[in-house]
């Protein structure tokens, strides 16, 4: 069966095509933009400079002395502030909460390049009901992706000097579903052509696709329990390859330490990386053997590329104890390999859906 998205774009579908295209790419990328931003937040210790959550006014920053004096006030009251920032200055104050505010206006606008252009689109009329479900669930994803930062950040305003693990984790893979779901979206708009391989094949890039979703949550564990910046050494953890049991496992129930147990927590990320790097590597060899094709052979050898050079950023972030700029490359990386998964799962699971790229008979003018 001829793939619908072989076809190519012809006529004055086109040009409305394209649009819906270019579209998703600038949200996607706003959205890749604020999950950088936000790791910078983190790695500065900036995520609870601003201590209210005003959706509308928080837009505008401090614009007085006195606005800047409340700011700071509010922020004096935290524990972080109390344990960890006692004394510091204003001006060392507003370098936190300027990481904070762009993370923040990033975020809400988001919201705005999403929402109205999708409008727009609805208003004009020949987006299927499928695509348009699609839409509105991402939309009603990212309204829900504010809440839940503001549930983040209010777990660290009380009794912590930091957010709690398990809310960051929330906070983060629910960023990263809405972005896979713009990714895929994109995806089923753009012509491919139809890729025939065997089951085995695709069934391994959907478990390596499972992988890389394990692998990004206890990342975010790792960086929410700061478990980077102890055992900075490699191949050893804890002092051998494999730590002894009663360290990994001391918490109860035997489950908590999976989150909680910095050591346990950090091996398993670990462990996860060499899954992912032996499996990517027998990927590539089970596409050769099925001769899938240059396509295919191809995604998976830039999705095994992709997990090596991010395995090798990982460690080198490791032994460095967590610098800024090796800890924002290894969370980039890790998108472009959640993104190369995405993308290879998708050509070879999906033949093409029509009504995704058919649009009403009547002229939409974009």
């Amino acid at each position: 069966m001829t793939n619908p998205r072989s076809q190519g774009e012809t006529g004055a579908a086109a040009p409305r095509q394209r649009a819906l295209r270019i579209w998703l790419i600038i949200v996607a990328a706003m959205v890749v933009g604020t999950l950088i931003v936000g790791g910078a937040t983190r790695l500065t210790e900036s995520g609870l400079s601003i201590t209210e959550w005003k959706p509308v006014a928080g837009m505008v920053p401090p614009l007085t002395d006195a606005q800047w004096a409340r700011e700071f006030e509010s922020y004096k009251q935290i524990p972080q502030y109390r344990q960890m920032n006692f004394g510091m200055s204003l001006d060392e104050f507003k370098t936190i909460f300027w990481w904070e505010w762009a993370h923040r206006l990033l975020a809400r606008s988001i919201g705005a390049v999403f929402l109205l252009p999708f409008l727009f689109f609805l208003w004009r009329g020949g987006l299927s009901s499928d695509l348009k479900r699609r839409l509105w669930i991402i939309f009603a994803l990212g309204g829900l992706q504010g809440a839940v930062g503001w549930w983040m950040v209010k777990s660290g305003l009380t009794e912590r000097v930091s957010v709690s693990q398990y809310r960051l984790a929330v906070h983060f893979m629910l960023a990263l579903l809405i972005f896979a779901a713009i990714v895929w979206t994109l995806r089923r708009l753009m012509p491919q052509p139809a890729v025939k391989v065997a089951a085995g094949v695709v069934t391994m890039s959907r478990v390596l696709l499972g992988l890389v979703f394990l692998q990004l949550y206890f990342g975010a564990l790792v960086a929410g329990l700061r478990a980077g910046h102890i055992y900075n050494t490699w191949p050893d953890i804890d002092g051998s390859f494999i730590p002894a049991a009663a360290s990994l496992f001391f918490e109860q129930p035997w489950w908590r330490n999976f989150f909680d147990n910095t050591l346990t927590v950090q091996f398993t990320h670990r462990m996860i990386a060499y899954a992912l790097f032996v499996l990517a590597l027998l990927h590539v060899a089970g596409v050769v053997r099925a001769k899938a094709g240059a396509a295919v052979l191809n995604g998976a050898l830039w999705l095994a590329a992709a997990i090596s050079v991010q395995v090798v950023l990982g460690i080198f972030t490791l032994l460095h104890v967590v610098p800024i700029s090796l800890g924002l490359a290894h969370q980039a990386t890790a998108i472009v390999v959640l993104t190369l998964a995405l993308v290879h799962v998708e050509r070879l699971g999906h033949a093409g859906d029509a009504r995704d790229v058919a649009f009403a008979s009547r002229e939409l003018r974009v």
